[in-house]
C-alpha cells in the first residue's frame, strides 16, 4: 500500500515525485514509456523551448548551461533523465495504467500486464498531449494524400517539393510551417490569422516580464476565473519578417477536403501532397472512466488540480490548471506543490 501513486513519468510526474518526497509520502511513478521523460522524444527534432533556460526548470535543479539559451528537446530529454536520476525517482517503467477504481476508500490501479498496485491516493499526471487531435473535416476520409497530426511530424525530409498544408495558427503550427518552406510549397490554413508578440520586449525575453509581473503563475482559477488560453505565437526566430513576406502564406481555413486535396472556403480546388494539421490534443484518460471523473468530453473534473468527484484523486500537468505556465517545465513545480500539499491534508 502507497500513500500515493503517480501516473505519468514525464515533468509533472517528476516534480510531484519531489514534493512527495520532500514531504515524506511513499510513493512510486508509473510510466508507460521506457523511461521518465514524458512526450519529449514524440516531438520534432528542431524543437526549442519558448523560454530561456533560466526560466524552464522543475523545483530543485535549475537548467543546466548558459540561462538565457533557449533549450532544444534532445536538451530537455536529457535534463529530465537526469532529473529523475539525481532525485532517485522510484519510477516502474513500461507501465501503462489500464484501469483505476476505488473501493472502500482505497485506489486500486490495475496495468496492462495484470499487475495491480493500492495507494490511499492518486495523482493523474499524464498531462494533455498524449490525445492528438485532428478535426473531422468533411471528406478527410478520401483524402489520398497524407494526412497526420503535428505530433508526428519530425522533419522536412518526407516532405521535399510537395505541396503541404499546415492547419493551426499557434506556435507548433508556424514554426512547423516556416521549416517546410524551405523546402516545399506551404501554407498556413487558418481560423483566424496569426498574432505575434515579440519574444524579447525592451531587452528582456518575454518571460522576465511574465514573471516579474505575477501573470506567468498568476492563480486565476482561486479568485474565479478562468485561465486565459494564450493566443499569440512567440516571435523567437523572425516569423514575423517571413510570415509578412508570405512564406509561408496564410489562408483561411479550407472547408472541405476531396481525393486529391483541399476544397477552400472560396469553392477553389487545389491539389496537395500532405496535411499537416497542428490542431492541439485532448486528455486521454480513459481508465478513470470508472471514476465518475471525467465530463462528457473525457476532460477531467477538477478544481485546481483536486477532483471534484472522486476524494483522493489530484491531477498535475494540465494546461491552464492554475495558470498559463501549468504545463510547462516552468510551471509544472508550483502545481505540483499545490497538489501535495492537498493531499496531505486529506
Amino acid at each position: 500500500m502507497y500513500q500515493t501513486i503517480v501516473i505519468g513519468g514525464g515533468q509533472a510526474g517528476l516534480a510531484a515525485g519531489y514534493y512527495l518526497r520532500k514531504y515524506g509520502l511513499s510513493f512510486v511513478i508509473l510510466e508507460a514509456g521506457p523511461e521518465p521523460v514524458g512526450s519529449w522524444p514524440h516531438y520534432y527534432d528542431s524543437l526549442k523551448l519558448f523560454s530561456p533556460a533560466k526560466y524552464s526548470s522543475l523545483p530543485g535543479f535549475p537548467f543546466p548551461g548558459r540561462g538565457s539559451r533557449y533549450p532544444s528537446r534532445d536538451e530537455v530529454i536529457s535534463y529530465l533523465r537526469e532529473y529523475a536520476s539525481r532525485y532517485h525517482m522510484p519510477v516502474k517503467t513500461n507501465t501503462r495504467v489500464e484501469k483505476v477504481e476505488k473501493i472502500n476508500g482505497t485506489f486500486y490501479v490495475s496495468t496492462t500486464d495484470g499487475e495491480v498496485l493500492e495507494a490511499e491516493s492518486v495523482i493523474c499526471a499524464t498531462g494533455s498531449f498524449h490525445r492528438p487531435h485532428i478535426p473531422d473535416i468533411p471528406g478527410i476520409a478520401d483524402f489520398q494524400g497524407e494526412v497526420i497530426h503535428s505530433s508526428a511530424y519530425r522533419n522536412t525530409a518526407p516532405y521535399q517539393g510537395q505541396r503541404v498544408i499546415v492547419v493551426g495558427s499557434g506556435n507548433s503550427a508556424v514554426q512547423i510551417g516556416i521549416e517546410l518552406t524551405e523546402v516545399s510549397n506551404t501554407t498556413l490554413a487558418v481560423r483566424t490569422p496569426v498574432k505575434l508578440i515579440p519574444q524579447v520586449k525592451f531587452g528582456r525575453d518575454l518571460h522576465f516580464w511574465l514573471i516579474t509581473t505575477g501573470l506567468d503563475k498568476f492563480p486565476f482559477p482561486l479568485f474565479g476565473r478562468p485561465v486565459p488560453e494564450p493566443t499569440a505565437v512567440i516571435d523567437s526566430a523572425g516569423f514575423k519578417r517571413r510570415l509578412e513576406s508570405g512564406n509561408p502564406n496564410q489562408k483561411p481555413m479550407f472547408a472541405s477536403m476531396y481525393e486529391d486535396g483541399v476544397i477552400w472556403s472560396d469553392g477553389e480546388r487545389e491539389k496537395v501532397d500532405s496535411v499537416i494539421f497542428a490542431t492541439g490534443f485532448q486528455p486521454n484518460l480513459s481508465f478513470l472512466s470508472g471514476l465518475n471523473a471525467l465530463d462528457g468530453r473525457g476532460f477531467p473534473r477538477h478544481k485546481i488540480g483536486v477532483s471534484n468527484a472522486t476524494t483522493g484523486l489530484y491531477f498535475v500537468g494540465l494546461s491552464g490548471q492554475r495558470s498559463i505556465a501549468s504545463a510547462t517545465l516552468r510551471g509544472v513545480g508550483d502545481d505540483a506543490r499545490y497538489v501535495v500539499r492537498r493531499v496531505i491534508q486529506t
